[in-house]
């Protein structure tokens, strides 16, 4: 899941810490021990609901969950960090894994994972695990996931001759023009808002190049790789099958997709709840869910969610991995899905007929097998913005392929410069 946070390294000595806020605890006065727990967003309301099975099954322990706004989390991290003040066990978005990891804060979770007979590697979906793990050590658990594939409009693409949708980017194309002839004005045959950069980056991450390059120290946006989806990308704008807007220019996206606006949408799994209390009845049959195509067939998508961690300063790591162990099992990762909607990271948990039988889920099922993570360095996010400005330039015919590709990798040399100093002075060049 990409966060739009700035990264520690330019903020963290700026931050005043509040003491009172952040104040560490540990057994309480009866003597059990109590976990700090700190969960962001909705699943921080929908957690507690699950934990007095877990404090039942272990009387020992008390779990006390604080609730953060994704807006807030971030600082608030940062400013327990600095306090030596964090908790136990937290929800991080993955991207913000590689931040934490190198400012030496979260615990290395190899050991706990090797000896349990709960948390097993080879049930997770391969890219979701690789998240975590940074300089081959694992630093989180996947708790939910999240990815990007196509909602598309099964009454457009039947007008326009298909009744099923693309795999392959060339039928892909041959579908979108189709479908665009088809609609008529005012109709498109995608929405692709600019100030959304996860539709470009799951297409990148579909090509061989990596998209930084020499272990993150430098961009690699001028390689073929990158250069051949951002063509792609932007050739949807120029043959008019997508409208040059944000997302914010669209009064309501369900509505819009509900009246056929645009036949083609990517998103991630939250919009399948939405449209389905959004779209009345009568259109229920009408949309879908699949994969995202890719070059030659069925392509990759972004690797994202949250997971779970445990602090290296937590004075109650065994505790900790107790309660991540719990919040893993398949049968709990079950009821969580129920309460929130949001993606279990197992495949075990997938054989619910609750999931199973979902048919717009199937198609997040199988996406979740071809994931492939962000580059794992603490600048990423920054780098994802320089991405999204930069295109959204190009959209609009400002700056031509050429120019754009060599503006990210000046941009991205800028904002890896101290990545550089920091490994070079590790590797004693």
């Amino acid at each position: 899941m990409i966060r739009h946070a700035p990264s520690a390294f330019i903020r963290l000595f700026s931050i005043v810490v509040a003491f009172a806020l952040v104040a560490g605890c540990g057994p309480s006065a009866s003597g059990e021990t109590v976990l700090r727990f700190w969960a962001m967003g909705r699943e921080g309301e929908v957690v507690a609901a699950l934990l007095p099975e877990f404090e039942q099954a272990n009387p020992g322990i008390r779990v006390k969950v604080q609730q953060l706004p994704w807006t807030a989390a971030h600082e608030k991290l940062l400013t327990a960090f600095a306090g030596d003040a964090t908790p136990d066990i937290c929800q991080l978005g993955n991207t913000w894994i590689p931040e934490l990891h190198a400012l030496n804060a979260l615990e290395p979770l190899d050991r706990y994972a090797d000896a349990s007979a709960i948390v097993r590697a080879d049930d997770y979906f391969a890219g979701i695990w690789d998240t975590n793990r940074i300089d081959g050590s694992l630093y989180g658990v996947p708790w939910y996931v999240d990815t990007r594939l196509v909602f598309f409009r099964t009454d457009r693409l039947a007008r326009a001759g298909f009744s099923a949708p693309p795999v392959s980017w060339p039928q892909w194309k041959r579908v979108l023009a189709a479908v665009h002839a088809e609609g008529g004005r005012d109709r498109y045959a995608m929405l692709l808002p600019l100030n959304e950069v996860e539709p470009l980056l799951a297409l990148a991450l579909q090509q061989d190049d990596p998209l930084l390059r020499d272990g993150g120290r430098w961009g690699n946006f001028t390689s073929a790789g990158f250069r051949r989806a951002f063509e792609f990308y932007l050739e949807i704008f120029r043959r008019g099958w997508a409208p040059m807007l944000a997302t914010a220019a669209v009064a309501n996206v369900w509505t819009e997709f509900g009246r056929g606006r645009f036949a083609f949408y990517i998103s991630g799994p939250w919009n399948i709840g939405e449209l389905k209390r959004r779209l009345p009845r009568d259109q229920q049959d009408k949309w879908m869910t699949a994969p995202l195509p890719g070059p030659d067939g069925p392509g990759a998508s972004i690797a994202g969610g949250s997971s779970l961690v445990v602090f290296r300063a937590s004075r109650h790591k065994a505790a900790a991995w107790h309660l991540v162990e719990f919040l893993s099992q398949p049968s709990v990762q079950r009821r969580f899905h129920a309460l929130t909607g949001d993606l279990p990271p197992r495949r075990a948990t997938w054989d619910d007929p609750a999931l199973a039988n979902d048919v717009h889920a199937r198609a997040f099922r199988e996406q979740l097998e071809r994931v492939k993570p962000a580059p794992k360095v603490p600048e990423w996010e920054r780098i994802a913005t320089e991405i999204r400005l930069v295109a959204e330039r190009a959209a609009h015919g400002e700056v031509s392929v050429d120019e754009a590709v060599r503006v990210l990798d000046t941009r991205a040399a800028r904002i890896l410069e101290k990545r550089r100093w920091l490994l070079a002075r590790k590797n004693g060049a």
